[in-house]
Formats: structure tokens, C-alpha cells, sequence
């Protein structure tokens, strides 16, 4: 469809041609704008425009409701009617869904469903750039050379459906990543920020932060692989407890194939997996990181259902002063498994009770490794949850409470469920940018975690 004619428009169309028994169609209107940089000096920037349909048909036969997902970009008036029609032949095509449910009746109109979609532009950065510029400066001054990235990204999702909803939900994502290298590119250091609107980020924060790391960088030591007193911060914690999220649906569980199956059968909700008061939660209304307040599913799985769509999400607590509380549950996998029903999560805050930023940490830390970042976070094994990963952009040693230089990267083999367990502190949970992760989710707030034995399995030579 032309770009002047409204999101809500497609929708009604779409649900309009249907001739299928149920049909939910979800219009997502994207907008980006970024900045890059290198050597610290701006190199490209952009704003780009982009639009999603995505059609679900469902179909009543004798032996169940089956359904047809059909998603294309760039839809224009004459493919409307096609890709309804694919959906609907998707859906007589295939079997009865396992996941079938009633579509979802209930609040049908969000105030705002008329209205044109939210966009960003190059205007999000008006504060940021000349901050920007006043940190290359200084970088230049100080014998350093800034590169990364600053994107901001504005979804506004239209979601209507036969049975009457017509729900609409904006959301902004905006990241910044910035690192730091020395002229000889032997040491280099990493920050990251995750922002709703690029208000309360300052670029040349970061960079004093960072010329910091690589002043401890100037010395280097050597350390063998083994088992090590390590400060995770803020963002490591994150990129495990989002996997270890990625990790938790309930049917999985129940069938005896992940770390949170009880051995002998069931499930291990309210078992302690941690002496510390851990609150793990997700929360749509959560001031800074705010969420789809409904489901939005594009195709279904274990933890999502298409037939979810449009389902309020509430603030949940997946783990409760150190017990496993809650699993992710779709309705269908809920019915299966006895299981209130929790859909996924929009966000991740962690809370452990403790009010030390990770300076503060690092100070009463007697001899330990700083870590600044984890990545190529992989799977091991799914009954332990057990990770491998490596190392980035600084690992430092902590000797009597102060930074004495930076130490070799590691690969690390960990399970986060298990780090739960044997963490003795947290931190004061903050805003935090997952690295890893960070092209999928990037919503979270956690606190750094004191972990006593983290295992360095081995050395990487990786920087």
C-alpha cells in the first residue's frame, strides 16, 4: 500500500477480503535513523522507512482449527488481496494447529488504533551529535580513537482480528556502542547504553569511562584458565538471564528436556535457585524499559501462540526472592500443563536487594576479575543449561580493591541457572545494554553479580 494510506486502514482491508473462519493481521511500521563512527570522525548515517503485513487465517475442520502465516514487506495494494489468500491456503493446506485456541475477545479498540504510525528521524539525535563531537575531541586530545554506533529504532504495530480487537502499540529501541581504541590498537574497551530516546545518554560520559580501561589496559598480565572470583556487570548478567528466559517454557520443562525439569518428572517451580532475595520480573509499565501490554505473536512455538495475539501481558515475577515462581506458558501450553498462564516478556529487570554500584564492588573485592563484556554466547547442553562464551574488550584484575592491569581473554563455561546459585552479592540493578543479544532484546536492568569460582575453562587469544 502507498506509505500515505494508514496502517489501521491495511488492517481493515485485510480483515475485510478474509474469507477464512478467524483472521488476525498485524501491521508493523518501522522507522530507523542512525549514526556511525570511526576513528573519531562520523562515516555514515541514514533514516530508513519500512512496513510489515502479516496475515494469520484460521480454518474450522471436523479434527481441530488449523492456521496459515503468511508475513511479506512492502505490500502494495494489488498483493493484499494474494497474501490473504495465501494465508487462507496455508491454513486449509495444514493440519489442525496443536496450539488452537479461540481467537481473543475482550478490550477491542486502543484510543490511538486511527492514528498515523509514530517515526523517528535524524532529529532524535539533536542533543546527542554535538555531544558526540565534543567526545571525539577529547579522544583526540587523549590519544585515543572512538568507534560505534548509535541506532534508534521506532515500531508503531497495528494488531486487529475478526473477533473485534483493534490494538495499537508504539515502540521505540535505541542503542549506543562505543569503543575505544588505542593508536596502536593493542588495547581497546567497550561501552554500551540502551535508550528509549537518546536523552539520557552522553556519549563523552562514556568516553571517560573508557580512557579509564584503557589506562588499566597499559599493563598487561597473564593468567591461566581456572576458576576465578569474577564481578559480572550489569550487561553480562543480562545476555545470561535473557537465554536463560529464552530457556523457559513450561512444556519444555514439563517434558523433561530443559534445566528447569524436576528429575523424575514435573517442573522445578518454587525450588531455591538462589540464597540471595533475587527477584527476577517483567513488567509492560516498567518507567524506562516499557513493553507491549499484549501479546503480539507472528508465528507460534512453545512460548508464543498465534492464536495469543492481542492477550494482556501483566507484570509477572518469573523468579521470587530466590524461587522459581513462574515458566512461560502460551494458553495452550498452560492447559497442558496445569500451569497458570504467563505469556513472554517485552523486558527483564533483575533485583537483588543490594544498593553497591560496581565501583563500590570492585573496591572490597581482595583479588578478582573485572569483566567488561561477554560474546558468542553458545549452547552446550540444555539440561544444564550449560554456556560457553568468551571474553571482550577487557578483563581486568582487582587486587586489594583497586585495578592493577588487564588480563588475557577466556572462554567461560557456565550455566546462568547455576551462577544464580552461587552468587554471594548483587549489586544495585541498573539500565543495561545486553551486548550479545542486543539486536534481539535490549530492554533489561540488572545489578553486577559477585560470582566466587566463574570458570575460565580457557584461554582466547580473542581481544
Amino acid at each position: 500500500m502507498s506509505t500515505r494510506t494508514k496502517p489501521h486502514e491495511i488492517v481493515e482491508r485485510a480483515l475485510e477480503l478474509s474469507t477464512a473462519d478467524g483472521c488476525v493481521v498485524i501491521a508493523d511500521e518501522e522507522s530507523t535513523a542512525n549514526l556511525r563512527w570511526a576513528g573519531n570522525a562520523l562515516t555514515t548515517n541514514g533514516v530508513t522507512r519500512g512496513r510489515t503485513l502479516t496475515v494469520i487465517a484460521t480454518v474450522d475442520g471436523k479434527e481441530g482449527t488449523a492456521s496459515g502465516v503468511v508475513s511479506r514487506s512492502a505490500v502494495t495494494a494489488a498483493d493484499l488481496e494474494p497474501l490473504v489468500r495465501a494465508a487462507e491456503a496455508a491454513a486449509r493446506g495444514a493440519g489442525p494447529a496443536e496450539d488452537s485456541q479461540p481467537l481473543v475477545t475482550g478490550t477491542p479498540v486502543s484510543p490511538d488504533f486511527t492514528d498515523a504510525p509514530a517515526e523517528t528521524s535524524s532529529a532524535v539525535f539533536a542533543d546527542f551529535a554535538p555531544a558526540l563531537g565534543e567526545a571525539f575531541a577529547r579522544a583526540r586530545a587523549g590519544g585515543r580513537e572512538l568507534y560505534g554506533f548509535a541506532n534508534h529504532e521506532l515500531v508503531s504495530t497495528y494488531v486487529g482480528t475478526s473477533t473485534g480487537l483493534r490494538l495499537r502499540h508504539d515502540q521505540p529501541k535505541g542503542t549506543l556502542e562505543l569503543n575505544a581504541k588505542s593508536p596502536d590498537r593493542q588495547r581497546s574497551a567497550w561501552a554500551g547504553r540502551s535508550t528509549r530516546d537518546f536523552k539520557d545518554v552522553d556519549p563523552t560520559v562514556l568516553d571517560a569511562e573508557l580512557a579509564v580501561r584503557l589506562g588499566w589496559a597499559e599493563r598487561k598480565i597473564e593468567l591461566p584458565a581456572g576458576r576465578y572470583e569474577t564481578l559480572l556487570p550489569p550487561t553480562a548478567v543480562a545476555d545470561l538471564l535473557i537465554y536463560q528466559m529464552w530457556s523457559a517454557a513450561a512444556r519444555d520443562a514439563m517434558e523433561g528436556r530443559t534445566v528447569f525439569s524436576k528429575p523424575g518428572g514435573g517442573t522445578r517451580l518454587g525450588e531455591k535457585l538462589s540464597e540471595l532475595p533475587l527477584t527476577l520480573r517483567s513488567d509492560p509499565n516498567a518507567p524506562g524499559l516499557e513493553s507491549a501490554p499484549f501479546v503480539v505473536a507472528h508465528s507460534s512455538g512453545d512460548d508464543a501462540s498465534v492464536f495469543d495475539n492481542g492477550l494482556p501481558v501483566p507484570a509477572t515475577e518469573w523468579i521470587s526472592g530466590g524461587e522459581l515462581a513462574r515458566l512461560t506458558t502460551t494458553r495452550h501450553t498452560a492447559g497442558l500443563t496445569g500451569l497458570p498462564l504467563s505469556p513472554g516478556f517485552g523486558n527483564l529487570i533483575l533485583d537483588g536487594g543490594g544498593d553497591r554500584s560496581l565501583e563500590e564492588m570492585v573496591a572490597s573485592t581482595e583479588r578478582g576479575l573485572l569483566l567488561t563484556c561477554l560474546w558468542y554466547i553458545r549452547e552446550v547442553d540444555p539440561a544444564t543449561l550449560l554456556l560457553t562464551g568468551l571474553t571482550r574488550d577487557g578483563v581486568y584484575l582487582v587486587e586489594n580493591g583497586q585495578v592493577v592491569g588487564e588480563v588475557n581473554n577466556f572462554r567461560f563455561n557456565e550455566s546462568p541457572v547455576d551462577l544464580l546459585s552461587r552468587a554471594t552479592e548483587a549489586g544495585r540493578t541498573e539500565k543495561t545494554l545486553p551486548r550479545e543479544w542486543s539486536d534481539w532484546f535490549t530492554r533489561a536492568a540488572m545489578p553486577a553479580l559477585r560470582i566466587p569460582d566463574f570458570n575460565m575453562s580457557s584461554v582466547s587469544k580473542g581481544v
